[in-house]
């Protein structure tokens, strides 16, 4: 596991554990890192084996055990520790959120429970049975247009790099079929226990996803256990929300609910509650009349 270069806010009380999408890198959340720092937070998106790009193959009970780790690490050093992913990484930020219910937020942006976007193509759920032939080695599944980019200037760039096989800022060229297979389980597996996760929970998804249909926020809307639970729909975005048109709007948003977040747990676990001086007087004068009365 590699930690990446991005810039973090030393010092912070409050960290959040930034998990890219399925076969790519941290590159993916460059824009939201910077964002949240610039806002105080201590940012993290590691490298995790076997998920991240050219990191090799494994099951998905280790990519949710290298995330659990990477989450432990920084809760042994900030108070607070939120966990956002993007794609399929809000899908292991789930995971993570479901074996450490002392997560501050959760913030699932684009969350992927299924491949299910209109421009996933028809043959997209035979995948799962390829995977027990022998194309399981050689079969690779490459993005196509518009990838995940509503904005054209930017699509226009990616196609470039995508071209040339290269990882890009949204996400890599093609995935491996024993990738893609670990996902589905994992996607899976967090859709069983949805009603476990508790923390407070950001929802933000675009309605025109290509990728990932709104359907997939909508289920976690109604089946997660979060008491403080809010959803964004973006109109000017496809699935890639943290490079798109509106990335602004999602860093602005993903800070904003943390800083609620931390702010109700301050305030619930304070006996103590925060009256102004005017309304204390008021109360004062009240109680003298009623023991008068």
């Amino acid at each position: 596991m590699n930690t990446s270069p991005f810039p973090t806010a030393q010092g912070s009380d409050h960290a959040v554990l930034l998990l890219h999408g399925l076969s790519s890198s941290p590159a993916e959340l460059r824009f939201l890192a910077r964002a949240l720092v610039e806002e105080g937070f201590m940012t993290h998106t590691p490298e995790i084996r076997g998920y991240s790009a050219d990191t090799g193959h494994v099951p998905m009970e280790q990519w949710i055990t290298a995330a659990v780790a990477e989450f432990d690490a920084l809760a042994s050093r900030h108070r607070h520790v939120s966990v956002c992913g993007l794609s399929m990484g809000a899908t292991l930020a789930a995971a993570v959120a479901q074996q450490r219910p002392a997560a501050r937020a959760l913030l699932l942006l684009s969350i992927t429970l299924s491949y299910d976007g209109w421009a996933i193509p028809w043959y997209r759920f035979l995948l799962d049975y390829a995977y027990y032939t022998p194309l399981r080695s050689r079969y690779r599944y490459r993005e196509h247009e518009p990838y995940g980019l509503r904005n054209e200037a930017l699509r226009s760039k990616i196609a470039r790099v995508m071209q040339r096989g290269e990882i890009s800022e949204v996400g890599p060229a093609s995935i491996a079929l024993p990738a893609l297979h670990e996902a589905s389980r994992l996607a899976g597996s967090v859709r069983k226990k949805l009603k476990s996760i508790s923390t407070d929970c950001l929802i933000i998804h675009a309605i025109d996803d290509e990728t990932s249909s709104p359907h997939n926020a909508r289920y976690v809307v109604t089946n997660v256990g979060a008491s403080f639970l809010r959803t964004i729909w973006l109109d000017d975005s496809y699935h890639m929300i943290t490079s798109d048109n509106e990335r602004e709007v999602v860093a602005r948003e993903c800070a904003l609910f943390m800083r609620e977040s931390a702010a109700a747990s301050a305030c619930c676990n304070n006996p103590t509650p925060v009256v102004s001086r005017a309304l204390a007087r008021r109360l004062r004068q009240l109680a003298a009349v009623a023991r008068k009365a």
